[in-house]
């Protein structure tokens, strides 16, 4: 795993995410969810790529269940991408090319 991203949950949510200096894109996931494995290394190569642009954290909705409830979060994987403490783009899985979705999502969103 990429020593950029960062695991977080209720306890530091605040301080990582919504007082974060930069945009942060939130991996909302799960130990048992394939998708979510599955896009792991994209988010890996993402987190090395947009170092001091886009700060990535993964946060598990089995250990944080009320951040992902008041996030909305009913289906896994979804990102988000949190600009000036607040949600600003949103991704429900990946189709297709996922490591070219997953980029233009993301530039699109810290543009």
């Amino acid at each position: 795993m990429s020593e950029h991203i960062v695991h977080v949950g209720e306890t530091d949510f605040q301080a990582q995410v919504l007082e974060a200096g930069e945009p942060v894109l939130v991996d909302f996931w799960a130990e048992w969810c394939g998708p979510c494995k599955a896009i792991a290394p994209l988010l890996d190569e993402l987190a090395d790529e947009y170092a001091g642009r886009l700060k990535v954290a993964k946060l598990n909705v089995d250990q944080a269940q009320r951040l992902a409830v008041s996030y909305n979060v009913r289906s896994i994987p979804t990102l988000i991408v949190f600009r000036d403490g607040k949600p600003h783009a949103t991704q429900i899985g990946l189709s297709g090319n996922a490591r070219t979705a997953l980029r233009q999502f993301v530039d699109k969103a810290i543009a």
